[in-house]
């Protein structure tokens, strides 16, 4: 069979067959096209081709820390060089740090417009050595940070952070602090021992005063809860949306997703025992707990 090359296309000369075969050539050229454009589409490997966007389904751990030491006092007590390597982890890994707040909007607006590996952190209480342990290596790092804080133990009890040493903090613009209640109580136990129109007045005491109270202090918004304990149900987040709060947070151990309630979203809640292998399973996503509180002391 022999072609010769015309200005715009190949003709056939034989007898008798010219039509089949310039179907077959048209058949050729549609099947090559079609194999270009899949090859353009695939991406790059690790370069998506619109880095705006996010699947669906993505996930976000969010890291919850208390208090921090040269050594595992309890569970909940991480050591500060542990702290640090989670740190360095997440930087040479290429995570984001998003603020909380941020966090927040997004799953409640536009959602997330990152490709980036992200992740949040906050610390619960105002324990002392989030200003001696945890500020000076957030400063390094230069990462945002939220502190959920009771104010009523803020320059008063002996195991808290001063005012003073709260705003310091505040000035870096690395920290937003926001509500844990009043004064941490165990609405579970107060449910059981008050009457329910005490307890409702409890409630909206402990919700409404710490709000009111960091606004006051730190002249800054206060519309995000982290639930004492971890103990929250449908009345208690109808209570705190009523008191102006937009989000709350558990210490159920699974990564935040754009589907959960927005006044119950998840949060690691860090021991000593999260290091190694075991930080990476949180922020790999397999080292989770589909449905409970992770149950903890305590000790404040």
């Amino acid at each position: 069979m022999i072609y010769e090359k015309g200005a715009n296309s190949y003709l056939k000369i034989n007898n008798g067959r010219h039509s089949a075969d310039i179907n077959l050539v048209k058949m050729r050229f549609t099947f090559s096209a079609f194999l270009f454009s899949l090859l353009w589409l695939l991406p790059i490997e690790g370069e998506p081709r619109d880095k705006k966007e996010i699947p669906a389904g993505v996930s976000i751990p969010i890291l919850l820390y208390h208090r921090f030491g040269p050594a595992a006092a309890d569970s909940m007590t991480i050591p500060t060089p542990v702290f640090e390597s989670h740190l360095k982890y997440l930087h040479d890994g290429g995570y984001g740090v998003i603020p909380l707040r941020e966090l927040v909007d997004r799953y409640r607006g536009e959602g997330l417009t990152s490709a980036t590996r992200l992740v949040a952190i906050c610390a619960d209480d105002g324990h002392k050595t989030v200003y001696t342990d945890m500020f000076p290596l957030i400063n390094r790092y230069r990462i945002p940070i939220t502190l959920f804080l009771y104010p009523s133990a803020i320059s008063n009890a002996s195991y808290a952070m001063t005012w003073d040493q709260i705003r310091e903090m505040k000035d870096t613009g690395l920290f937003d602090f926001q509500s844990h209640t009043y004064w941490h109580p165990n609405f579970k136990k107060e449910k059981e021992r008050l009457k329910p129109a005490d307890y409702e007045r409890l409630v909206e005491m402990q919700l409404k005063k710490s709000k009111e109270t960091l606004e006051k202090r730190l002249t800054g918004k206060v519309n995000m809860l982290a639930w004492p304990f971890g103990i929250y149900d449908s009345w208690l987040m109808t209570k705190a949306t009523e008191a102006g709060y937009v989000a709350a947070f558990t210490i159920e151990r699974h990564p935040t997703h754009p589907s959960d309630h927005r006044m119950a979203l998840p949060r690691f809640l860090l021991t000593h025992a999260d290091r190694g292998k075991a930080f990476d399973g949180i922020l790999s996503g397999y080292n989770s707990i589909a449905k409970g509180n992770h149950v903890y002391d305590q000790k404040e």
